[in-house]
């Protein structure tokens, strides 16, 4: 008898857990979507924003009226473009949707080209945004509202809408790549520290040797060969060619213009 309740048992305690996953799966995330090749999340402030890889393609799901926001690293000499696309009911009135880009101070980055702003028409699929930024330079003037080395932050949202679709389920993609502009967009001088959440804070917790508890959350993501590194450019092989054609041109010259030699004397007299 007492077998027969333990074998029992058993058999429920496996039902039990085989039929937990499909329970947690039927109620997923409001905010979870996508296939896994990104963050499936979005953060709704600067301070949670979602950290991006260059391209990868980040997805959420969220509400009409929300602000999305991500975060990604830009390093010198790199020029980024964003691209967010946002799937939208079927069934809405005319909206209006916009994506802006912020650096590591939470300056608002001017976009070079591109579609930042866009109205999507009654019962649209969906909508296409772009930003494609300026290069980012590896030094600038304090006054200067240049993009610089550092943490990107990205805020996608409605600027208007009907009030009948405030709330509406929509889906939003991400995606962050960069072009190299090579040693044309070389400058003379660097940052000491990339614009990343949490620099002044880490330096202070390295002076003061205090807990990790107690130090401030920097931001994972960095480029793939680490920070500053399009130190190296085709400037220098430029700079190199050129030193070598003026030593050349400067060669030839000079045995152009010496002659054959010291000119012959001739005797006094002759």
């Amino acid at each position: 008898m007492r077998r027969a309740v333990r074998v029992l048992s058993t058999a429920l305690l496996a039902l039990g857990l085989a039929a937990a996953p499909a329970a947690a799966d039927s109620s997923p995330s409001p905010e979870a979507s996508g296939d896994g090749a990104g963050p499936t999340r979005a953060g709704t402030s600067f301070r949670t924003a979602t950290e991006v890889e260059q391209g990868q393609t980040a997805t959420a799901r969220a509400s009409t009226g929300d602000y999305l926001y991500w975060s990604f690293p830009a390093d010198a000499g790199q020029r980024p473009t964003v691209k967010a696309t946002v799937k939208l009911p079927e069934t809405h009135a005319a909206q209006t949707w916009q994506v802006d880009v912020y650096d590591g101070l939470r300056r608002r980055q001017a976009c070079q080209y591109g579609a930042q702003t866009r109205t999507a028409p009654a019962d649209a699929p969906a909508v296409e945004l772009t930003c494609v930024l300026r290069t980012v330079r590896a030094w600038a003037e304090p006054w200067a509202n240049d993009p610089l080395p550092g943490t990107y932050y990205v805020r996608l949202t409605a600027l208007r809408m009907s009030a009948a679709d405030l709330g509406q389920a929509v889906d939003a993609e991400l995606r962050v790549e960069s072009k190299d502009m090579g040693g044309a967009a070389a400058v003379d001088g660097s940052l000491s520290e990339p614009l990343v959440p949490g620099v002044a804070a880490r330096a202070e917790t390295d002076e003061d040797e205090a807990d990790d508890a107690s130090s401030a959350v920097l931001a994972a993501l960095e480029p793939e060969d680490g920070w500053s590194s399009g130190w190296w450019s085709d400037r220098w092989l430029w700079t190199a060619a050129g030193g070598a054609l003026a030593a050349l041109a400067g060669v030839a010259g000079y045995r152009l213009t010496r002659g054959s030699g010291r000119p012959t004397r001739v005797p006094p007299g002759a």
